[in-house]
């Protein structure tokens, strides 16, 4: 009796999803981009993800952000200072990039914060999580989008640190990065019974365990640490998050769907759009820093 040959690889990969082998970077991405589905996406979008699962366009938002912080960060911690790696001094204070209360009528000190931080664990601690979760949302979402949601939570965190720690300058890029981490913790929760539970439970605690050492740091950076040097907001942790979980979950739940179709990424926009000014008429009118 003659039997026919059994094709060992056909039958290992057997009742795994099937992915397309068009990425133009690398030959051998397909099981990145696969790991990357499972944990940007519900199931019902991974399919159509994996079709057109492509490295090229690279994704070039996220990077240059990160590029840019660690630049400015060289440039304030070797040139414009003696060295110093840890504290918030003087080189740092009066950069034209840093949100000072004092200086709040230069409007663009309220993005451009994000692009200096206050010592070497804030600069690795913010690029380290961008890093790890915008390039994932940036294959799945592509640059617009993420840009869209991280420049969001720069702006009102910046607005919420005015309003809320009006006399404290505020630098870093946490209100972009905690926006990322909104929206992906918001799309974990709303898709936690379509994932297996152990998955889910433990994506919650790496959120969980990432944001609640982060906050921690800040808060004793903030309101206990001894080391000499100007005071650091926290309140754009904050901002930067609602930021996330508001517009960040609409963006990253709409994979595949146009944005300006859907009704919640409108309700979203007016409601950011009513924070902001109302943030603006606070700094003219009422803030305690004038």
């Amino acid at each position: 009796m003659d039997f026919e040959p059994v094709d060992e690889d056909a039958e290992s990969q057997q009742g795994e999803p099937e992915v397309q082998r068009n990425c133009k970077a690398c030959s051998g991405c397909q099981k990145f981009h696969l790991t990357v589905s499972k944990w940007m996406l519900p199931e019902h979008s991974r399919d159509t993800y994996l079709e057109r699962a492509n490295c090229i366009p690279p994704p070039i938002f996220i990077i240059l952000i990160s590029i840019a912080e660690v630049a400015v960060f060289i440039y304030y911690a070797y040139w414009m200072t003696d060295k110093q790696l840890i504290t918030l001094d003087e080189g740092i204070w009066n950069s034209p990039f840093t949100y000072r209360p004092d200086k709040r009528q230069e409007a663009w000190r309220f993005i451009s914060y994000m692009l200096v931080h206050a010592g070497v664990q804030h600069i690795l601690g913010n690029v380290f999580l961008q890093l790890l979760l915008g390039i994932q949302l940036e294959l799945v979402h592509k640059g617009l989008r993420v840009g869209l949601v991280y420049i969001a939570g720069v702006i009102a965190g910046s607005l919420a640190s005015s309003i809320f720690d009006p006399l404290i300058a505020l630098v870093g890029a946490s209100g972009g990065v905690y926006a990322l981490i909104g929206g992906y913790f918001m799309n974990v929760i709303v898709n936690f019974d379509k994932m297996i539970p152990l998955f889910g439970v433990f994506r919650l605690l790496s959120i969980v365990a990432i944001v609640g050492t982060d906050v921690g740091f800040a808060l004793y950076r903030r309101f206990l640490s001894n080391a000499v040097g100007h005071s650091v907001s926290f309140v754009a942790h904050i901002g930067g998050g609602l930021a996330g979980m508001t517009i960040g979950y609409v963006v990253f739940s709409s994979y595949n769907q146009s944005l300006v179709k859907d009704p919640r990424f409108w309700i979203c926009i007016v409601a950011y759009v009513v924070c902001f000014l109302f943030a603006v008429l606070f700094n003219i009118f009422l803030s305690p820093a004038s």
